[in-house]
């Protein structure tokens, strides 16, 4: 099994900044990749961004330019940066880890609430 633990959500006006991290921990085999998505209140989850083992990123059109997503393979950790955050940001987040062999493993969510 593959714990992954989030921390760093909370609630910020618009335009602020807020910092998410995720740390895997457990039986982990090898990840090939680390990411976050979210999902509004009557959406579907969707991604934001995914970084890779060899340090590729890739994020949605929706956040390019305002968030960073950056990772420590030693560590198995991976962190969000979010600056100028808009209301339609408001979502629960969720870290993945793309495990081989196993596959997706999940955090439990933390959320993310930003006010006009």
């Amino acid at each position: 099994q593959v714990q992954l633990v989030e921390s760093g959500g909370g609630s910020v006006q618009a335009g602020g900044s807020l910092r998410l991290s995720c740390t895997a921990s457990g039986s982990i085999f090898r990840l090939t990749a680390m990411g976050w998505y979210r999902q509004a209140p009557g959406k579907q989850r969707e991604v934001v961004a995914v970084i890779t083992s060899g340090g590729s990123t890739n994020y949605a059109d929706y956040v390019k330019g305002r968030f960073t997503i950056s990772g420590d393979n030693a560590k198995n950790t991976v962190a969000l940066q979010m600056n100028s955050l808009k209301p339609e940001d408001t979502a629960v987040y969720y870290c993945n880890a793309e495990e081989l062999i196993r596959g997706s493993w999940w955090g439990q969510g933390t959320q993310v609430t930003v006010s006009s």
